[in-house]
């Protein structure tokens, strides 16, 4: 089984771009990992589908609306991701939304079973290269999520 693990996001845009600087951190620590590849999916696009359905499981890791102080990490599920992006749709940078890639994925018929995202509550979406400093400091939370679901999905 292959783990596709894509970080989305504008990293000109502060908090915006967390799932990239996620994946970056992870890519430096973990890409030793069999069957597992780590991609910067920058503000998304259908070219991405592709790698979408080529995965048998999937985490997405980006900065997601969730009513909740700047830093907060959330994983969503299964069911529950599909629940939480079809009711949040959130106005985005990205060129199109992960919302739409999914559905790609779903009318193609190879939507993974197994996928999750893992969203971070943004502080500042606006110029600068960095994310705030609550943000920066979920990252090792998200990366520890991300490896956990990895290895839980394994078996």
């Amino acid at each position: 089984m292959t783990t596709l693990v894509l970080g989305i996001g504008n990293t000109l845009l502060c908090d915006e771009g967390v799932g990239v600087h996620t994946v970056r951190a992870l890519v430096q620590n973990h890409s030793h990992l069999a069957d597992v590849e780590f991609m910067d999916g920058g503000t998304l696009s259908f070219s991405l589908a592709g790698d979408v359905e080529d995965a048998s499981q999937l985490i997405v890791i980006d900065a997601a609306e969730l009513d909740s102080p700047p830093g907060t990490v959330r994983t969503f599920i299964g069911a529950d991701m599909d629940r939480f992006l079809g009711v949040n749709r959130k106005r985005s940078v990205h060129e199109v939304s992960l919302l739409d890639l999914m559905a790609v994925a779903h009318l193609a018929g190879h939507l993974p079973e197994r996928r999750a995202l893992i969203g971070i509550q943004p502080d500042v979406v606006d110029w600068g290269d960095a994310p705030t400093a609550a943000v920066a400091q979920a990252i090792p939370q998200a990366c520890d999520l991300t490896l956990e679901l990895i290895e839980a999905w394994r078996t």
